[in-house]
């Protein structure tokens, strides 16, 4: 089973169906009042999280307390983090009271773009009879991929993205200096619902090297106090910063991979719908002589993630300004830290390999195939009796997928508002069973007496 980051909270839940309504693989049911999530469909992507006006869909995340267990702690960032801060708060101060909240090591995860980089292409060297490659920097995609598209999971590079080549790095690092593994604790700051899955239940690989994940909504307020509190004139204990490349720092957002890719025909897109509009032209043969594909379910990329506390089109402003600054230090000769990765090279693009992306269809139907075409032809049978305006008065996003629920168990037929009424002008069924079948979609509080006009 996949792990699920998003969970939805009963008690706060009002039944609105907005998250069934958005969600792009229709993961989402309405059962009794409330909404309730299929996890064979479910990728983690958020949509959902962003349109419940109750906030009753919330992120399973790690306690920001768990980091005091270990007496090197590493907070692996994302670069979109200090694009969250406002331009007057320096990186170096942002580095500085993450020490004084508790972390021993600071390191932000672009820091193995150029590695991940290396070993996407020398991967693709050694593999010339696969194209297009499908970058696996989103996890959501890569999800995405293993449920809707399974015949295009081949095509996704079987390779540790930037936060887990860093968090190699961070322990063999440590390790080096005679540090035990046990005192060791990696911390990835997340800024999305599907990269907690990812470390939670990573694909290609059993376990994750990452000990815990930390939300960066809440670790960016945590930050964001401590610096006022402390004021200007607060001297912080020095920390040494990680001093990104500018195609480092440019790497999280969209067009990041692309813009240093060697492939000579390549596409970024992002925001899942243009995603999932591509992958059916990808799917269907409609695309040709494309090499490399980097894919983001978000607009923006990560810097416009569930967990962003500013607008995206800043965050994503500032992280080209630190970009430009970068690049001017590198003009003049200055060495960006992130190079001092570079001893570590071969061992990281050695370990850099996980097993291939398996596929996981959200359409199986049956596990024997002659059942699995039965039911598919029901499905198609049924479709067409219904009245295909895809209202979701049956607590289904569409017709589509009522029929599928139905021919697979999951629900009942008199769910249909339409046939319910049919039935009902035919006396094969009374007012009372067509109430009675209304109320276990959507409860039975929806409407409370008479309403004036």
């Amino acid at each position: 089973m996949f792990y699920h980051a998003l969970q939805i909270e009963e008690g706060r839940c009002i039944g609105c169906s907005r998250c069934m309504k958005i969600c792009p693989t229709e993961a989402i049911r309405i059962f009794g009042g409330k909404a309730e999530i299929q996890e064979h469909r479910c990728i983690d992507c958020g949509k959902c999280y962003e349109v419940c006006p109750s906030q009753a869909i919330s992120i399973k995340d790690d306690d920001f307390e768990a980091i005091h267990r270990y007496s090197h702690s590493v907070a692996l960032l994302p670069a979109v983090f200090m694009g969250q801060f406002p331009d007057d708060i320096s990186v170096s101060r942002v580095y500085a009271s993450l020490q004084e909240l508790g972390f021993a090591h600071v390191m932000e995860v672009e820091s193995a773009a150029m590695i991940y980089k290396d070993a996407k292409e020398k991967y693709a060297r050694e593999h010339p009879d696969v194209r297009p490659f499908i970058s696996s920097f989103c996890p959501a995609i890569v999800r995405l991929i293993q449920i809707k598209y399974p015949s295009l999971t081949e095509n996704i590079l079987p390779i540790k993205v930037p936060l887990d080549i860093s968090a190699m790095y961070a322990l063999e690092e440590l390790q080096s200096r005679g540090i035990p593994r046990e005192e060791i604790g990696l911390f990835y700051i997340t800024p999305c619902a599907a990269k907690v899955s990812a470390v939670k239940a990573p694909v290609g690989e059993e376990k994750s090297l990452i000990d815990g994940v930390i939300n960066m909504n809440l670790l960016y307020n945590r930050v964001y106090k401590h610096i006022k509190d402390m004021g200007k004139n607060h001297q912080y204990k020095p920390l040494t910063r990680q001093r990104l490349s500018a195609d480092a720092v440019l790497s999280t957002l969209t067009n990041g991979e692309r813009r240093i890719c060697t492939a000579k025909r390549s596409y970024s897109i992002d925001g899942i719908e243009n995603v999932m509009d591509f992958l059916d032209k990808l799917e269907n043969d409609e695309v040709e002589g494309v090499e490399f594909l980097e894919l983001r379910a978000c607009d923006q990329s990560c810097a416009g993630a569930l967990l962003s506390v500013d607008n995206r089109f800043l965050c994503g402003e500032r992280m080209y300004a630190r970009a430009r600054k970068a690049a001017e230090r590198e003009r003049n000769g200055e060495m960006a830290r992130d190079r001092e990765m570079e001893k570590y090279r071969d061992y990281l693009i050695e370990h850099s390999l996980v097993d291939e992306v398996e596929p996981r269809s959200m359409m199986v139907l049956d596990e024997n195939i002659a059942k699995a075409l039965e039911k598919m032809e029901k499905i198609e049978k049924m479709k067409v009796h219904l009245p295909q305006i895809d209202c979701g008065v049956c607590g289904a996003p569409t017709c589509e997928a009522f029929a599928t629920d139905v021919v697979c168990g999951r629900a009942d037929l008199h769910r249909c508002v339409f046939y319910r009424l049919h039935l009902e002008q035919e006396g094969k069924m009374t007012l009372n069973e067509g109430r009675s079948n209304m109320y276990s979609v959507w409860g039975d509080d929806r409407i409370s007496g008479e309403i004036e006009v």
